[in-house]
This record gives structure tokens, C-alpha cells and sequence, in this order.
């Protein structure tokens, strides 16, 4: 058996913690090395479907065909704002609160929006990193995951949890 189909691999996307994972994988099968892949939120299924990875911690709903899929769990949406904005000053928001806000919408957002809430913003950023940017500039506010705020932590930003915006599920693929 060659080196690389004695490794196990391991694809996850930005935000997803797979570190018990791999404490697990390790306890269990210390005889077979643990290759961790990042893969944009968006490439994580082709990943899996082309052998780049045995195994994938991808961000749903995505297209399942060919594919067996477990959800793990659902994250809190926040918005992500500047640590002066009004909104730090509260717990919680509702979509409803963002009405008069410009809201950044990456091409890379894993949430599913029936619409978008508050203003659109002049474009849309390529990616949650420069989203985050764009608030720090204080461009608009970002409804992200839980995670994906904690990855792009600023300390010139906050978030709060937003009541009913849609949310992430993350799925063993």
C-alpha cells in the first residue's frame, strides 16, 4: 500500500472546526495519517465527487447526487457590525432591524435568502474576508455564520446573533 492510499483526507470549508475530527480519527486509527484539505465553501462536493477527499465537513444544502450526507449541526446567523454601530448595543436583532442598513452580500455566502434584508450594497465582494473589510469600513453591516465571523474576527468589530435570519447547516459529506 502506497503512502497516499494509507492517508485518510479530510476536506473541510472555512469555518468549520475539524479538529475533533481529527482528535477521533487519531484515537481510533493511529496506524492511518490524517490529511486535512481546505476547500472554499463552494468547491467542497466536487472535492469529495473527484477523490481529491475521502470525506468532507461542508456547509448544506448542497447538490447531493452521488453523495451520502450527514447533517451535524446548525449555526447561529449573526450580523457583523462596527464595535460603535447601534446595533452592539443590543443582544439580538431581527431581520426586520437591518431595513435601513446597506447589506453586504458576498458571492461566496452560504446562507439561503429568500430576500435579502436593508439596502443592497453598490456590489458584491467576492468573499466573507473582504465583506468583513468592507464593514470595518463601515460600507454596511454582514449576516454571516457564527464561525465565519470568529474566522475574520476585527477588533474594531462586534456581531450579534440575528433572531430570524436563515442559517448554516454544517454536514458530514
Amino acid at each position: 500500500m502506497d503512502d497516499e492510499a494509507a492517508t485518510f483526507r479530510l476536506a473541510y470549508v472555512p469555518g468549520v472546526t475539524p479538529g475533533k475530527w481529527v482528535r477521533v480519527w487519531s484515537e481510533r486509527r493511529p496506524d492511518v495519517p490524517i490529511e486535512l484539505i481546505t476547500v472554499a465553501a463552494t468547491d467542497g462536493a466536487a472535492c469529495v465527487r473527484d477523490g481529491i477527499a475521502d470525506i468532507a465537513l461542508l456547509r448544506l444544502p448542497l447538490e447531493r447526487d452521488g453523495l451520502s450526507v450527514i447533517p451535524l449541526y446548525t449555526e447561529v446567523s449573526v450580523v457583523v457590525v462596527p464595535k460603535e454601530h447601534a446595533i452592539s448595543a443590543v443582544d439580538e436583532v431581527t431581520v426586520a432591524d437591518l431595513q435601513d442598513e446597506t447589506v453586504l452580500h458576498p458571492l461566496d455566502d452560504v446562507l439561503d435568502w429568500v430576500a435579502l434584508p436593508g439596502e443592497e450594497a453598490f456590489e458584491r465582494p467576492v468573499d466573507t474576508e473582504l465583506a468583513i473589510s468592507h464593514v470595518a469600513s463601515e460600507v454596511g453591516v454582514l449576516v454571516t455564520p457564527q464561525s465565519l465571523a470568529r474566522l475574520h474576527h476585527r477588533r474594531d468589530l462586534t456581531y450579534r446573533p440575528v433572531a430570524d435570519a436563515p442559517q448554516s447547516q454544517v454536514g458530514l459529506v
